[in-house]
């Protein structure tokens, strides 16, 4: 992207004023190096989604911003319903609620380093991946609509978790709300033998080793420390959320002109908040959030199994377990007044600040864990909100490395199994179904992960506690 399409207010913020149609200013927090590697259509996309009725503040892009359906991944927006605001499928994406679990192990990294090999081995058996993947639960229609009403705390019930993971987990691991008469037959058919796995794409499950510490404090009150081995699982609703997605852009492209919307792009097809369609799809992807929960939380179980088999002294707890594809109604202040706002997050994480009420008591005082994938060869970070981010972005922060470049592009650049013997080679094991797979989610496919936290905590968006770089993936 070219910077003179921008204003640039300081180092790692730029803005575009409101012209045409938009009713707000756009804002992109990013390093002129970022915002240089960024395609054009992210200009295009975010200007878009500043068009949108009842939209407030501004329309925000964050550091790893990429071109995306509608809206761009990586990007924010706020909608007041009493201003005619509207929600669109295209700014929470097609992978409802994708998002990250960090679980803590109470092991330092030489306990692995002894027993990797048999512990990949281990988890790549216990939790299914790839394209179709299926798990051990078959559910009913009666099982498919509970899970769909309680999230995590359903997952608790039919045995996959102990009651203290709710309280680490986004809205107690279950999403009021949700709708499961909103869900097609067809979604729920997709996800019937779904629950437990990771799916494809940049999904996967990672043993990392925590090799930074930036933040004593907020590292002391996540219980994370140099040298600790912690577990990651990024996944979201599977098919069921995809469906979801398809069929109410579908429904929202043919109703937008019977609500008066004028889009300048069909992708960003909407509905006002408080319209019956509007209202079904807040049900339908409130049953996918919880469809998520639900899978990570089984996911955890596997995962625990699979360390007690190798690592029995190991004892996995949740840290935090945070979602970056959502639209969820949250309070903030807009021109001096406390609004009740639907915040859509695509690709993008909830950051909340310090005292925030809806953070876990233990963590309250520093902030809420941001969670950031980077990529099989690179490393991860856990950041922490700041109560800047409040005024900056709706409390919102970047999600993760963020494509450089697209799928196909990858394929014809890197070879998987020449790409996990590299990887071992470093030290870092690769189980996959899927050679492919693993060529498509090169890491040299992805931005630099360290320039992107570094902007947004230089942006006030969040703040570094930990890097941690990965020992173990297993990739869909």
């Amino acid at each position: 992207m070219e910077t003179t399409l921008l204003t640039r207010v300081s180092e790692f913020e730029w803005r575009i004023e409101p012209h045409d149609k938009m009713r707000v200013p756009a804002v992109l927090y990013a390093s002129e190096n970022l915002i240089r590697d960024m395609d054009t259509k992210v200009y295009e996309q975010i200007v878009n989604v500043a068009t949108l009725p009842g939209i407030q503040k501004a329309a925000y892009a964050m550091p790893d911003a990429h071109w995306g359906y509608g809206f761009p991944i990586g990007g924010v927006a706020a909608f007041d319903p009493e201003q005619g605001g509207v929600v669109s499928a295209g700014g929470v994406g097609f992978d409802i609620s994708c998002g990250v679990r960090t679980l803590l192990t109470g092991l330092k990294s030489g306990d692995v380093t002894i027993v990797k090999q048999t512990l990949a081995d281990a988890l790549y058996r216990h939790i299914p991946a790839g394209v179709g993947s299926r798990g051990l639960l078959d559910l009913t229609d009666s099982q498919l609509d509970e899970m769909l009403e309680g999230g995590a705390q359903w997952a608790l019930s039919i045995g996959c978790g102990v009651e203290a993971d709710l309280d680490r987990i986004e809205e107690r691991g279950r999403m009021a709300g949700a709708q499961p008469a909103a869900v097609s037959d067809f979604a729920k058919n997709r996800q019937r033998r779904e629950m437990g796995t990771l799916g494809s794409g940049n999904h996967y499950l990672e043993v990392q080793r925590v090799v930074s510490i930036f933040d004593e404090l907020s590292a002391q009150a996540f219980g994370i420390h140099l040298d600790d081995i912690v577990v990651s699982i990024h996944c979201g609703s599977r098919g069921l959320g995809h469906q979801i997605g398809t069929e109410f852009l579908r429904d929202m492209v043919t109703e937008t002109a019977h609500y008066g919307i004028d889009l300048p792009d069909r992708e960003l097809a909407c509905a006002p908040i408080e319209s019956p369609l509007g209202e079904r799809y807040l049900g339908a992807m409130r049953s996918a959030i919880n469809c998520a929960l639900a899978n990570r939380q089984i996911i955890t179980h596997l995962v625990r199994r699979a360390f007690a088999e190798v690592i029995p002294k190991a004892e996995l707890s949740v840290l935090y377990d945070v979602s970056h594809n959502t639209c969820k109604v949250e309070e903030h202040e807009v021109d001096g007044h406390i609004k009740r706002l639907f915040i859509h997050r695509k690709g993008a994480t909830r950051a909340f600040g310090p005292n925030h009420p809806a953070i876990p008591e233990a963590l309250r005082p520093v902030g809420q864990p941001v969670l950031i994938g980077g990529t099989m060869g690179t490393a991860s970070y856990i950041l922490v909100g700041t109560a800047e981010s409040e005024k900056r972005s709706f409390s919102s922060s970047c999600h993760g490395a963020g494509r450089q470049m697209s799928r196909h592009q990858a394929t014809k650049l890197w070879r998987g199994r020449q790409l996990i013997d590299d990887l071992a080679g470093q030290g870092i094991l690769i189980r996959s179904p899927s050679s492919r797979g693993v060529a498509e989610e090169a890491p040299g496919a992805y931005k630099d992960v360290r320039a992107v936290v570094e902007a947004a905590e230089k942006a006030g968006l969040s703040r570094r506690v930990a890097r941690l770089e990965p020992m173990v993936c297993i990739k869909g």
